[in-house]
């Protein structure tokens, strides 16, 4: 007899974990690039200086011997490093996968900045140590960010009162079944009216009776 194959999960047709993540990952590169793109722009215009798309793609701007150099590779660990890991918090949102995405995202850089130079391998070591120090930033703010999300106390709603009224009136519902309408704090044994309770110590059972004529009162 064949066996018989589970039901697939609701929504894990439309759910593809892979396609998910690489359109995660271009949409965390697209950012980068535009990012770089507005940044760069904005400092060559200041700077009275052409802008350059060697600027965003190229290697040869970021050097340690010049002060421009160093603007370069402040603005690549502004855009690679807090503006990504902003991303990296509102798109990804886990801390788990944070690393992946940071590291992800550089290397592709580097592959584009390999392709776009023809084959030339960065030669500063300026470039290298900004593009680490800019993929660390986004490693250790994004993981901060997205643990701060991920441990935020999360409030239902509601009230106290609404949640004591609901707790009291299971514990009549369930007392009325027993034939005892219970009044009062349940923790220490009382109840009123006719029916059968529990003493303060929870141990023994006694009954209410009607008071006689003489004033007196009978409880067995």
């Amino acid at each position: 007899m064949p066996r018989r194959r589970r039901p697939p999960r609701s929504g894990a047709l439309t759910e593809l974990p892979p396609l998910k993540i690489l359109s995660q990952i271009a949409a965390l590169q697209a950012l980068y690039y535009m990012a770089a793109f507005i940044l760069f722009c904005f400092t060559a215009l200041v700077m009275g200086t052409s802008f350059s798309m060697d600027l965003v793609f190229g290697w040869s701007a970021v050097r340690g011997d010049t002060t421009e150099g160093w603007l370069m590779a402040f603005i690549w660990v502004i855009d690679g490093g807090m503006l990504i890991a902003l991303a990296i918090i509102i798109l990804i949102g886990r801390s788990k996968l944070v690393l992946d995405f940071a590291v992800s995202l550089h290397v592709i850089h580097l592959f584009v900045v390999v392709t776009y130079t023809g084959g030339q391998v960065p030669q500063h070591k300026a470039w290298w140590l900004t593009m680490a120090a800019s993929s660390a930033t986004a490693v250790i703010l994004g993981t901060w960010g997205c643990r701060y999300r991920e441990l935020k106390p999360i409030s239902f709603g509601g009230g106290g009162g609404s949640s004591n009224a609901a707790s009291n009136t299971t514990v009549n519902a369930g007392g009325a079944s027993d034939g005892v309408v219970i009044d009062g704090d349940e923790e220490e044994g009382f109840s009123r009216g006719r029916g059968r309770g529990r003493g303060r110590d929870g141990a023994g059972e006694y009954e209410m009776a009607k008071m006689n004529g003489n004033g007196g009162d009978a409880v067995r």
